[in-house]
């Protein structure tokens, strides 16, 4: 991923969130789009956005293979896991995913609502 100085030094302060990010491919490179990445309080004047795009660094044969896989009905790219390597760099998982389809959301939902009447009547057991 390419980062910028005081970016990097915010992520090792533990300011980052990729709950709400995703990965786009364009013109055949990877990026990473809405990822949270606060200010560093201590940077000087140069103050990076903190939801800006940004770019991974991946092979030539994973874009590929990655591209040729986000083409298919449904598939898209999510980040998953952010970390430090031993190095120091910044790394991040990611992962092919496809979104639910209409009778596994109804099932969530339902299991949702089930688990908040049960913890409704416990309070009202107790």
């Amino acid at each position: 991923m390419i980062l910028t100085g005081s970016e990097i030094k915010s992520i090792r302060a533990g300011n980052v969130n990729i709950n709400d990010a995703y990965c786009t491919m364009e013109n055949g490179e990877l990026w990473i789009r809405n990822m949270y990445i606060a200010e560093y309080v201590y940077g000087t004047s140069e103050i990076s956005e903190p939801r800006r795009t940004r770019k991974l660094l991946l092979r030539k044969a994973e874009l590929r293979k990655l591209e040729r896989r986000t083409r298919e009905k449904g598939f898209t790219i999510v980040p998953y896991q952010l970390f430090m390597s031993d190095r120091g760099f910044v790394k991040i998982h990611i992962a092919l995913a496809t979104g639910k389809k209409l009778f596994d959301k109804r099932e969530t939902i339902k299991q949702r609502d089930d688990k908040r009447q049960l913890d409704r009547l416990k309070k009202i057991f107790k």
